[in-house]
């Protein structure tokens, strides 16, 4: 196993660099220090024929001239923040909005908008790469001076891990993801539809039109959102339910997990090529996005994107969780250390 590292561009003078970890297996993931953008992750199909199953850019220019937030770290807080406000400690906090009256995944200048610290690393049985940066007090509104550290690493298990950690010098809130988008064709002019998707969830956070969470937690039972056993995407893109409507024909909803031992908690399968995705997380939830909006608006390596491209697992607490009861919390409170692990691991089928 080995990292291996090359300039990738050059942002305001400093240089972004991309690291490669490679295992025996020949399984890479590829990671910028710019968002920790993940670029490329190649895996195999039943042939042992490699591919890149992730949406991504080939230049920076190109990552900081669009925003489907390929492969990138999100914070400090992921998905929607109605109003862009919350109460803490009896004080109310006013974030900087990003969507209109709204805050998208941490604000302007988010996680993914930040040059890390970064450090390669290789150990006997695992290569990776930590990344580490400090969001100052009151960015985009946030209290509290928080020190962040997310490493990536990858074993001969063919599994990628992402593991958060935090530190706050007052109480904050804090709920990362990382938004890979995973197409195991490998072929981006083909899409998502046809792979299925297995959830252990029974609920999910139903959403308002403006995608906000309207506090209920639905039951998937009779609807496309029941991904109890493995169904194609498609059912979610031509369901009629209210849900996969208002956000445009498809999923972008958090599915509440039902956490088991030694099971997956999310399974995604390209029957074509027999490549699968498993996904394990310590997260309340995972938001599903079936690539709704992403028709159209630029291209990947001269083809243009369609509409359903990628499919992303975006493992986090359940969003907007200061501004509903019941959905758990997001708060980091001074002196203690937030630590969570998500781990996507490639087979095939």
């Amino acid at each position: 196993m080995k990292v291996t590292e090359r300039e990738f561009g050059v942002l305001d003078g400093q240089v972004v660099t991309e690291f490669c970890l490679e295992n025996d297996n020949g399984v890479r993931v590829k990671a910028l220090d710019y968002g920790g953008i993940v670029t490329e992750t190649w895996a195999p199909d039943v042939t042992g024929n490699f591919t890149n199953v992730s949406l991504g850019f080939k230049t920076l220019d190109e990552y900081l001239e669009h925003s489907p937030y390929f492969g990138a770290l999100v914070g400090r807080i992921a998905g929607r923040i109605e109003n862009a406000r919350f109460e803490l400690d009896g004080k109310v906090y006013e974030l900087t909005k990003n969507e209109g009256e709204n805050q998208l995944h941490g604000g302007p200048n988010n996680f993914s908008k930040t040059i890390w610290d970064a450090a390669s690393l290789e150990r006997d049985d695992e290569v990776g790469v930590v990344f580490s940066m400090t969001s100052p007090d009151g960015h985009n509104g946030y209290p509290g001076n928080l020190d962040v550290r997310v490493t990536y690493t990858l074993n001969n298990a063919n599994e990628w891990k992402i593991k958060y950690e935090a530190a706050s010098d007052v109480t904050t809130v804090f709920n990362p993801t990382n938004h890979i988008y995973f197409n195991l064709t490998g072929d981006v002019a083909k899409t998502v539809l046809d792979q299925t998707l297995q959830v252990r969830s029974d609920r999910i956070v139903a959403l308002r039109e403006d995608s906000i969470p309207t506090g209920e937690l639905m039951d998937v039972a009779g609807t496309a959102f029941d991904l109890r056993e493995p169904r194609p995407i498609r059912d979610g893109a031509t369901s009629e339910h209210p849900q996969n409507i208002i956000i445009k024909n498809g999923y972008d909803h958090a599915f509440v997990l039902n956490h088991a031992p030694n099971q997956a908690d999310a399974r995604l399968v390209d029957p074509q090529s027999g490549r699968v995705v498993e996904m394990e997380t310590d997260c309340d939830s995972v938001v599903i996005y079936s690539g709704n909006q992403l028709s159209g608006k630029f291209a990947i390596d001269g083809t243009p994107v369609p509409k359903y491209a990628g499919v992303t697992m975006e493992t986090q607490g359940l969003p907007d969780s200061m501004n509903n009861d019941g959905f758990g919390s997001a708060v980091l409170k001074e002196g203690e250390t937030f630590q969570s692990e998500t781990v996507f691991r490639f087979t095939t089928i």
